[in-house]
């Protein structure tokens, strides 16, 4: 069983602290085992206060973290030296110093800056809240942020933006251990979208639109039926009803991506799950996400996502074990 250790900060919003718990805890095989193991700790195994008035118990110390597969690092609202780009207490440094090598460490929101300040993403890239994207830069230059996705995959680091993002990264990793199948049963249980599109762009300091305001989200609709068909941009800006210049515009802002980027990854996400759920060819699996050819899907998964679709395949369905 993968274990998965949640270290608690003092001062951590409760909200962030039990997404791991719910999203990894949700996680079964098809025959209803628990695929994680999750443990919520401190650096002392000593309770620590909320940032909503109550005090949170836990089961473990720093040893929780020594024995995880995966380590994951809520935000905390009572550290406010780390904003301003001091370094993480020798108490929770030796706690960071106690992972072991080869395993995967996350932070949801501003957990990230526990792990600036610990000096594990300098040189990387890296994402945190957009509210304190331009803080966090100059707190930490070394670090290349991108402020306008939900996540960064950084291989052995990942970080997320804000509140929910955790729970899109959280998913994420369920995904990539285990499926597209677990990750969705993990996310109906929970009660939220297996995947969100689009980055933090959409959720930037802009006003929600008046009913009467004209979206895109009628031509997402009917693209997402149509995935295996040639799309233009003049078909999906007649769906909306717009200019071809004022569907573009709006569609970046609704989304965080443009048009092509956001069909792209649609029929990625596609091919994907007709790699792990069926035993179709190549070539057809192509032609029902869009992308026309077996050559075109491979380039665009190889750009994507560094593997061809036989390898992907071979990762998320592998063949049956031979009695």
């Amino acid at each position: 069983m993968h274990r998965v250790a949640v270290l608690a900060l003092e001062g951590v919003p409760p909200f962030e602290l039990g997404i791991p718990s719910r999203v990894f805890g949700n996680a079964y095989d098809d025959s209803g085992n628990r695929l994680y193991e999750v443990t919520v700790c401190t650096a002392d195994g000593q309770p620590v206060s909320s940032d909503a008035g109550f005090t949170i118990g836990v089961s473990a110390g720093a040893e929780a973290l020594a024995a995880a597969d995966t380590v994951v690092i809520p935000p905390t609202h009572a550290m406010s030296e780390l904003l301003l780009g001091a370094p993480l207490s020798q108490a929770h440094a030796d706690a960071l110093a106690r992972i072991r090598p080869g395993a995967r460490i996350v932070s949801i929101c501003t957990g990230s800056y526990v792990l600036a300040a610990a000096g594990m993403l300098d040189g990387r890239p890296a994402t945190t809240h957009w509210f304190k994207a331009q803080e966090f830069q100059r707190a930490f230059p070394r670090i290349k942020l991108d402020e306008d996705v939900l996540f960064v995959d950084d291989g052995d680091i990942l970080t997320s933006a804000g509140v929910a993002a955790g729970i899109d990264l959280c998913l994420y990793l369920v995904r990539a251990d285990h499926g597209t199948a677990v990750a969705n049963r993990a996310a109906r249980l929970c009660v939220v979208p297996p995947w969100r599109d689009g980055g933090q762009a959409q959720y930037i300091d802009r006003p929600v639109p008046e009913p009467t305001t004209a979206t895109t989200t009628q031509a997402r609709a009917w693209a997402l039926e149509h995935l295996a068909e040639p799309l233009t941009l003049n078909q999906l800006a007649a769906q909306a009803r717009m200019s071809l210049r004022t569907f573009t515009r709006r569609f970046r802002d609704e989304v965080g991506m443009t048009p092509g980027q956001w069909l792209t990854a649609q029929r990625l996400d596609l091919a994907r799950h007709l790699l792990e759920s069926s035993d179709l060819p190549v070539d057809l699996v192509a032609h029902r996400s869009g992308f026309g050819s077996a050559n075109s899907l491979r380039q665009h998964m190889r750009n994507t996502l560094g593997t061809s679709p036989i390898a992907y395949r071979r990762t998320f369905r592998p063949a049956p074990a031979v009695a």
